[in-house]
């Protein structure tokens, strides 16, 4: 709808626009003096050289710009503004004398009145030579037949000229970095929508393996564990779906996962997450967290030992830290998937989403493991 009303406006403003420009020569003509008035010659040539202008201004931008400046083809372009010029200093002169002679000076002015001159009649054998009072009438006939010079309209066609081709390539660079941008912009949806695609294959294989277990065992936590799988999916493959999420929606995510998860391990494994901060009101990309916390229990849980991972999410202000904690457990998970899918994901859609306000630092040694992300919402 607004492109609708923008259009008819645009339209509107230049024909009022080259209207006053077409109209100034006459509403600014200095007025009648001393019997003198503006000729027909000089309105016609004035008229005529303005719709020349407002002519070479469109086929300038409309035509010239798009298809040979732009184009790189400048010499081409050179050439036809060249030739535009030479018929405008040539062609209005020559309509407006087709119109009407100049008869009095430069053409410009004409009297407002037709001067009458008499002569003085002298015998022919009179020593004093006759008084011809022709000579003003000389005086007006002075330039006749000249084609009217009028330099005001060169300034103004090259005055045209440059502000037309500088507006005209600004609006084409404009629309191209916009163009660029959309572009870049529909390309980084793209490839944010794919990582989120590998993210839930990755999690619900693990998941359900998790779920799998406890029906083998025919644990009383079977049904309970499906119905936290279930607010789970529930969550990934609706809320996620948007560019961002509530902090406190994240949060519940996570203990959700965290309490899935605890249901098939035994009382030697210890999690403990910590939520400090205001987490209301606080936006944030979606399933940034989950892929640390898998891998903490991926390679921090022990059903032979005793193990611990900590898990906090500190928020305040607009500054959100989340760290995970865990001992390595190589003897149990060194034959586990090690492709690290999860972790490279998270760090490309941090580098895509909040470029230069993250820092994420990994510190895997030989038995601990732990993750500090920080980010500036």
């Amino acid at each position: 709808m607004k492109h609708k009303l923008k259009r008819p406006l645009t339209i509107i403003i230049h024909i009022a626009v080259w209207t006053c420009f077409l109209l100034i020569p006459f509403i600014f003509q200095p007025p009648v003096k001393n019997g003198f008035e503006m000729s027909l010659h000089f309105k016609s040539f004035m008229l005529l050289s303005g719709t020349f202008i407002v002519v070479f201004y469109y086929l300038n931008t409309l035509l010239l710009i798009p298809f040979f400046l732009l184009q790189k083809k400048w010499l081409k372009y050179c050439l036809l503004i060249a030739a535009s010029f030479i018929i405008f200093s040539t062609v209005p002169k020559f309509i407006a004398n087709a119109i009407e002679t100049p008869k009095f000076g430069n053409g410009y002015f004409k009297p407002s009145i037709e001067p009458k001159f008499d002569k003085i009649e002298v015998p022919l054998d009179s020593s004093v030579k006759p008084i011809n009072k022709t000579s003003k009438k000389s005086n007006f006939r002075k330039g006749r037949n000249r084609f009217t010079f009028f330099p005001g309209s060169y300034v103004i066609f090259f005055l045209v000229f440059a502000i037309g081709t500088c507006i005209t390539v600004i609006q084409q660079w404009l629309k191209s970095e916009a163009t660029k941008k959309e572009v870049e912009t529909e390309k980084l949806n793209t490839e944010l929508s794919f990582l989120k695609s590998q993210i839930n294959p990755h999690f619900f294989f693990n998941t359900l393996n998790n779920i799998y277990s406890l029906a083998v065992v025919e644990s009383q936590q079977t049904a309970p564990s499906i119905l936290k799988l279930s607010a789970i999916m529930r969550y990934i493959l609706s809320d996620a779906q948007s560019n961002v999420v509530t902090l406190e929606q994240e949060i519940v995510f996570i203990q959700n996962y965290i309490d899935l998860q605890m249901v098939r391990l035994t009382e030697k494994v210890k999690v403990n997450f910590l939520v400090e901060g205001m987490a209301n009101n606080k936006m944030i990309a979606p399933l940034l967290f989950i892929s640390f916390v898998e891998n903490a229990f991926k390679y921090g849980v022990s059903t032979k030992e005793n193990s611990s991972i900590d898990i906090q999410l500190k928020c305040i202000d607009n500054q959100l830290t989340f760290t995970a904690n865990n001992h390595i457990v190589t003897s149990e998970n060194n034959i586990q998937e090690t492709t690290g899918i999860g972790i490279n994901n998270v760090k490309r859609r941090l580098a895509l989403l909040y470029p230069n306000k993250h820092e994420l630092n990994i510190e895997n040694q030989q038995s601990t493991y732990s993750v500090t992300l920080h980010i500036e919402l």
